[in-house]
């Protein structure tokens, strides 16, 4: 599974550069279903001047469209970087059943960081998550990014 893993991570990887490319903090996220690619985003935060368009939040509402369904039941997604309180919240109520993460974020991430709101018992689904997918690759990205503006 660990190679299926890193092939989605890489493609996450792409859409985070696409970011970067237009000055957006290179996050990118990948829904992928059983049947292959669902949908895949980058933030667009500034772009969209929209605090919600989030790789996860932008890449969730595509996938969603598509499928015609709000619930994203046997779709694992794949971003570069830990999800936030937003984020993770709109996963759990995606009921989506895998998150698969690069880097953590000891700042904002809500999937094992700063707590873990995927994994809350009190809630009504729980994601599996699987972290450090390309996280050198993911971590390095966002250092680079963040160098360049200091």
């Amino acid at each position: 599974m660990s190679g299926e893993h890193e092939l989605w991570m890489r493609r996450a990887l792409e859409q985070a550069r696409l970011a970067a490319g237009r000055e957006e903090v290179p996050v990118g996220a990948v829904l992928v279903g059983p049947d292959g690619l669902v949908a895949e985003a980058h933030n667009r935060t500034r772009e969209a001047a929209d605090p919600t368009a989030h790789a996860e939040m932008t890449v969730l509402r595509e996938g969603a469209l598509r499928l015609g369904d709000w619930r994203l039941l046997d779709h694992t997604l794949y971003v570069t970087l830990e999800p936030c309180a937003m984020c993770a919240g709109a996963i759990v109520l995606a009921r989506v059943p895998r998150l698969v993460f690069g880097t953590r974020d000891p700042k904002a991430g809500m999937c094992g960081s700063l707590e873990n709101l995927v994994r809350d018992e009190r809630l009504n689904h729980r994601v599996e998550v699987v972290e450090g997918v390309l996280a050198d690759e993911a971590a390095e990205l966002l250092r680079g990014f963040f160098r360049e503006r200091r």
